[in-house]
């Protein structure tokens, strides 16, 4: 990155003694004796630093810096008082500049300086670019499904942003997101604050189930020095980092007790208290809470507070699993498979018919995550260039289509080659129902042994039974 300083200053030794220090140092230095000509300079030279004397002919340093920031925002300046003026100073900071220095300049520290608001703006750049990043692949548009359950949910998404530009105090109400795992919590979550008044704010997401009970306080809250035996410094906790901004937390059901209390204070006070400090800090912190725990339920049991419960659905978003969004399946997977085949190279690798009626006809009880991660390990193994039922790993749960052309054979059977394939096609469902029945009718209806005859787990066969509504005879 450029280190570009415009020096403006009116005493001629002091500025030619400043560009040709800052000039050995490694600094791309250009002075100005008037505020007229440093001006005049900003376009041509377009510095990433300034300094700025206030004592000038003319127009003063303030009306200077107040030009300056109204023609470029992110350039840093610092602006050099009079010794002792701290007045000037404080004027100074508060209309834009990032620091300053008292005269007589003591070069070292211009240059600690300099290296300290260049780093910053390094750093912001940067963070701006992932900002942006963010926001263009988080926006509700981005979000892929037409099925009558995906445009319920966009639309609720929809309504709430639009809601939330028109609140007056700008204080956006808690959301809870809930849904099986893999659904896209966290998708939605960036949708409501990308698309909302919120977005050129921080973005921070905390999954509260990878982080210990013992150190997700101070994660969340931050402590300061000496708080505990190994807390050599402050930290500032992530709920403070989010200010202005939104707070997303993942897995919120398994967050213990003793913090969900704080927790509700910052939501109905947004206040939060560091570990080891006697004050609280006033935040404007937007929580964006999800989960696929029944919290209802954990709320009978002592499991999680009901105060905070209540106060996180004051909106509540249910995303609806896989399986119950019918063609979305296939143009998730569809554009899953483009993205990797590009990836790994094999342009012309398409799924056949039979393959995408497997996928129809499969459950996914891991939703997207499952479907994403299962397209990705088919376009790694696939040796040409279609996808039949045989190369996806489930195929053995349902039977491939080729393996039944009327009445399914026993459990456990070989499929038949794909040249028996009858030609007016088979009912998958059918299939899949007949083979459950055999398997259950078989096990005398013991769920374990069903289970092990079809490669299922019990969990799966129990949604599928209640999918078919399947029930022993009598």
């Amino acid at each position: 990155m450029s280190r570009a300083v415009l020096i403006i200053e009116d005493e001629a030794i002091l500025a030619k003694n400043v560009t040709r220090y800052l000039e050995r140092e490694g600094f791309e230095a250009k002075a100005a004796g008037t505020g007229e000509d440093g001006i005049a300079l900003l376009e041509s030279f377009r510095p990433d630093a300034i300094l700025l004397d206030y004592n000038l002919p003319g127009i003063n340093g303030l009306e200077v810096l107040q030009r300056i920031r109204a023609r470029d925002r992110n350039v840093k300046v610092i602006m050099v008082t009079g010794h002792g003026n701290v007045q000037v100073a404080v004027d100074a900071m508060k209309a834009g500049a990032d620091d300053y220095l008292s005269k007589p300049v003591v070069l070292t520290e211009l240059k600690l300086l300099l290296d300290t608001a260049l780093g910053q703006a390094r750093e912001q750049t940067r963070m701006s670019y992932y900002q942006k990043r963010d926001a263009e692949g988080s926006s509700l548009r981005n979000m892929l499904g037409e099925s009558p359950p995906m445009q319920a949910l966009k639309g609720s998404i929809k309504q709430l942003v639009e809601a939330e530009f028109k609140l007056k105090d700008g204080e956006l109400p808690a959301v809870l997101i809930t849904g099986e795992t893999g659904t896209g919590k966290e998708l939605v979550a960036r949708a409501l604050h990308f698309d909302g008044p919120r977005s050129q704010r921080p973005f921070i997401e905390l999954n509260c189930a990878s982080i210990p009970s013992t150190l997700l306080e101070s994660e969340l809250f931050g402590y300061e020095r000496g708080a505990f035996t190994d807390a050599k410094e402050r930290k500032l906790g992530l709920a403070e980092a989010a200010d202005g901004g939104t707070l997303f937390l993942d897995e919120i059901g398994d967050v213990d007790l003793q913090i969900q209390a704080k927790l509700l204070k910052l939501l109905e006070e947004k206040v939060l208290r560091r570990l080891g400090s006697v004050r609280d800090i006033k935040v404007d912190v937007r929580i964006i809470a999800a989960t696929n725990r029944p919290l209802e339920q954990m709320v009978k049991e002592n499991k999680f507070r009901s105060d905070l419960f209540f106060r996180l659905r004051m909106v509540q978003i249910p995303i609806p699993p896989l399986r119950e969004r019918g063609a979305d399946i296939l143009m998730m997977a569809r554009a899953f498979l483009e993205a990797q085949r590009a990836r790994y190279g094999k342009p012309k690798l398409q799924f056949s018919p039979q393959a995408e009626q497997l996928m129809l006809a499969y459950s996914w009880p891991g939703n997207v995550r499952e479907l994403r991660n299962l397209v990705e390990q088919v376009v790694l193994m696939a040796q040409g260039d279609t996808i039949l039922p045989q190369h996806i790993p489930f195929c053995a749960e349902l039977g491939t289509p080729a393996a039944a052309p009327g009445a399914p054979s026993a459990p456990g059977a070989a499929p038949a080659s794909p040249a028996a394939f009858p030609k007016e096609g088979v009912n998958l469902e059918q299939v899949e129902r007949d083979y459950l029945l055999q398997a259950l009718e078989s096990s005398g209806w013991n769920i374990t042994q069903a289970a092990r005859l079809l490669g299922l787990s019990r969990d799966t066969l129990r949604y599928r039974i209640e999918k078919y509504r399947l029930r022993p005879e009598g």
